[in-house]
């Protein structure tokens, strides 16, 4: 597929990785009523400065989704405008392609695996083969995470140069990849275990979920992909801690995302 801006924007639509998404509105509003209450697991490692309320929220996933803005609005799908898509990939393509002319040193993270572990390891291929260092520091340290089932033990791995967790016993013929996590825990024993080897650190944090959110909190340049149920990276964009923020349905099929990064390695002068 060619990686003009037409043809992806052709390809979103059709696999519903924005317009019409699979994201429920019910789901986001719940998820922004905990945010406006400081849920931790809605936090996911950012601490809001500004006042952030439910009508606030939904006015800047407005904005950077395109989501509605009116509260009656209150069952049904949710919706990503396409060219808000867009602009934010070639926003994030603007990073990685600085990073890469840099040969500066990354960090891959992602608590959605089984959607976005293909996504993410192909940047990681792509910015390696550039000269920058894709950094794997804590693997196979343990994580204690917070879950719906009560606080639960993880191991920090690394598939393709992409750090994820794993739950016990995980490591079984069929098993997932990967757990999903919203926590930002991971990346920060990551970055503990790097400052503690000595460096490098990372220069640029690439991810989702905690991982984007956690980093950018601390201090260190995070870009990634959030869906319209997620606002703390959008939170974290808008009051400067995360640099760039792709809306996107994070939860479709993993094949669906192969024309992203084409796209993005285009963009970012990377193609092979």
């Amino acid at each position: 597929m060619s990686s003009s801006p037409a043809r992806l924007r052709a390809h979103l639509l059709a696999v519903r990785l924005a317009g019409v998404v699979a994201t429920p509105r019910e789901e986001s509003l719940r998820r922004y009523r905990a945010f406006a209450a400081r849920d931790p697991r809605v936090l996911i490692g950012i601490d809001p400065e500004g006042v952030w309320g439910v009508r606030e929220l939904l006015a800047l996933m407005a904005e950077k989704c395109g989501v509605s803005a009116d509260p009656r609005y209150t069952s049904g799908p949710d919706v990503i405008d396409p060219e808000r898509t867009l602009a934010a990939l070639d926003a994030f393509a603007g990073r990685v392609r600085e990073a890469a002319r840099r040969g500066a040193p990354v960090l891959f993270g992602t608590g959605h695996p089984r959607r976005l572990l293909g996504f993410y390891g192909g940047l990681a291929d792509a910015m390696s083969a550039a000269g920058c260092e894709v950094l794997t520091p804590a693997q196979g340290r343990c994580v204690d995470i917070l879950t719906r089932f009560g606080l639960r033990t993880h191991r920090l791995d690394y598939v393709r140069g992409v750090a994820l967790v794993r739950e016990p016993g995980s490591e079984r013929p069929g098993c997932e990849p990967g757990a999903h996590s919203h926590s930002p825990l991971p990346v920060r024993v990551a970055l503990e275990a790097a400052a503690e080897a000595g460096g490098p650190l990372p220069e640029l944090v690439i991810g989702d979920h905690g991982w984007v959110c956690g980093a950018g909190q601390l201090g260190f340049e995070a870009i990634g992909l959030a869906d319209t149920d997620d606002p703390a990276p959008f939170v974290g964009e808008a009051e400067g801690r995360v640099s760039v923020v792709v809306p996107v349905d994070d939860g479709a099929r993993s094949s669906h995302y192969l024309p992203l990064i084409r796209y993005v390695l285009n963009r970012a002068c990377l193609s092979q």
